[in-house]
This record gives structure tokens, C-alpha cells and sequence, in this order.
């Protein structure tokens, strides 16, 4: 129904609220721990004008002062907190400080067209129009340099890729479902069950090629394709899916269809000419 699959891409960014009170969250499913190789993949925090947590998500530095994520994610708050120790399991819920860690804030920045209601797909709340243009950057108050950056594509290169192509996963979203009891459960399941610990995680993955009815506003991307792959789920929206092998960001993780987060999810590409030139008013 359409309004389950509005909940799924509430929930990528507000699960971890929901996990609070069972487990901290883990990440990339079927994936395996990132260590040093995508230093510029953050955690990301958000937070309102009254300094109220209100979520989290994955994202990635196109500069030393911008930060690409999904615009579900700094739609949820105006304020932002962001941490790249690719193993953050001493932080505390709901993250009201930076830890024991380093962490930069910043200012959310939400791409005009999210959720427009004249965007070509009638508005409302059904797909894809809920999640239209799922775009979002976080402003750095202070630089930071991990040891590089991911690069911006050239408008339409999603097109020219075939069938299966290579894609690398990389966030800090929920790995795995605890065997919870049914009658354990707070409400409303299943999202209590999805559960591990805060790291940044890799997996690869693949394109799901072909013409569907929204292929000029998003990447469809397997999930736990099986073969040594993996998929994403709650807490890595935002997070970047990159040409495999490279640094160079296609698509941002927006929503998956199903609460087990399997079978195909959908990423907002940024390749798109209007969402480059509007990322690029930061980065100018």
C-alpha cells in the first residue's frame, strides 16, 4: 500500500530512533567492515532548530565543506552532526554530543525539488513521487580531509552503463534482524528487529538495468543478490552508491520496498543535469 512504502523511506533515516530502546545500528547488509577504504563515507546526525535529535544517515564528502546525503535525511532537521571513525559503537543514543570521537557540524541543505508536487509523476505520496529528487547536502562549519573525496559523475552516465554493473555500497545502516520474539517486540515491528553495531560497512553489488517507469530519476540496485554480495537497509539512505572499483558517486541510497530490505532497492541519481548544477551552487 502506499502508505507502507511512504513508512520505508521515513524509516532508512528515523529507524534508529525506533532501535534505540533494543539495539544500536549496524550496517551495509552481507557487507564487511570499510576500515581505511572509504574514509570519506560519514554517519550523519540531525537535528532541530531546538537541538532535538531527530535521525540519522549515511553520507559522502564531495569537498572538505560538503557532504552528499539524501534529502529525506536533511529535510528531518536543519542541524547536523557528522562522524567518519569507521567503528563508532562508544557512541550513546541519541547522540547528543560527538563522543569520543571527532565530529563536524553543519547545516542541512535540501534539494528544491524533493517531494515537489509538480514533479512529472503527479505528486502525493504513492511511488516515485513521494521520494522524487532525494537529494541533500550538509554544509561543513569547519573543513575536513580524510584522505580524498568522491567525485560527481557526468550527466546521464547512469544511462550508458549496462546490466549488472558493478556498484560498491558503503554506509552505516542496519546489518541484521535479531531473533526478537513477536511478543517481545515494541511496536510497531518489524523494525525492532533490525539491529548490530555502528560501523561503516562495504558491499558490492550490482545495476538492475532496463527501462521502468521512474529509470530517469533513479538507479534500481540489487539487495542481497547472494554470491558473495550484499545490499543496503535502514540508516545507509543517503549513502553513496559508487561505480564499482571507483570514487565516483551515481546515486544516493533513497528507499527500499520491502521491511526485510531485499530483492531490489532505489537510489535518487545525481547524474541528472539539474541535480549536478545544484550541487555544484556549494561547491562553486
Amino acid at each position: 500500500m502506499k502508505g507502507s512504502k511512504k513508512l520505508l523511506i521515513v524509516a532508512a533515516a528515523a529507524l534508529v530512533i525506533l532501535l534505540g530502546s533494543v539495539a544500536v545500528a549496524y550496517a551495509i547488509t552481507n557487507g564487511q567492515p570499510d576500515g581505511d577504504a572509504h574514509p570519506y563515507v560519514g554517519m550523519v546526525a540531525f537535528y532541530n532548530d531546538e537541538g532535538e535529535y531527530q535521525g540519522r544517515c549515511s553520507g559522502s564528502l564531495l569537498s572538505p565543506t560538503v557532504l552528499l546525503t539524501a534529502g529525506h535525511c536533511t529535510s528531518a532537521g536543519t542541524r547536523a552532526r557528522v562522524w567518519f571513525d569507521s567503528d563508532l559503537t562508544e557512541l550513546v543514543y541519541p547522540y547528543p554530543d560527538c563522543g569520543p570521537y571527532d565530529c563536524w557540524e553543519g547545516t542541512s541543505h535540501t534539494n528544491p525539488d524533493y517531494r515537489s508536487p509538480d514533479n512529472p509523476y503527479g505528486g502525493g505520496n504513492g511511488l516515485p513521487a513521494f521520494s522524487y529528487r532525494d537529494v541533500g547536502v550538509v554544509v561543513l562549519d569547519e573543513p575536513v580531509d580524510l584522505g580524498g573525496f568522491v567525485t560527481l559523475p557526468e550527466a546521464g552516465l547512469v544511462d550508458t552503463l549496462k546490466n549488472k554493473t558493478d556498484i560498491d555500497f558503503v554506509g552505516y545502516g542496519v546489518q541484521y534482524q535479531a531473533q526478537i520474539p513477536g511478543n517481545q517486540l515494541p511496536q510497531p515491528p518489524p523494525y525492532f528487529r533490525w539491529t548490530g553495531l555502528r560501523a561503516r560497512m562495504y558491499a558490492p553489488s550490482e545495476l538492475v538495468s532496463g527501462k521502468f517507469v521512474h529509470s530517469a530519476e533513479y538507479m534500481r540496485l540489487a539487495l542481497n543478490p547472494g554470491g558473495g554480495k550484499g545490499g543496503t537497509c535502514f540508516g545507509d539512505s543517503g549513502g553513496p552508491d559508487l561505480l564499482g572499483g571507483t570514487d565516483t558517486v551515481l546515486a544516493v541510497n533513497s528507499y527500499v520496498t520491502n521491511v526485510n530490505c531485499a530483492g531490489v532497492g532505489y537510489s535518487s541519481r545525481v547524474d541528472i543535469p539539474e541535480i549536478l548544477a545544484w550541487i555544484n551552487t556549494y561547491l562553486n
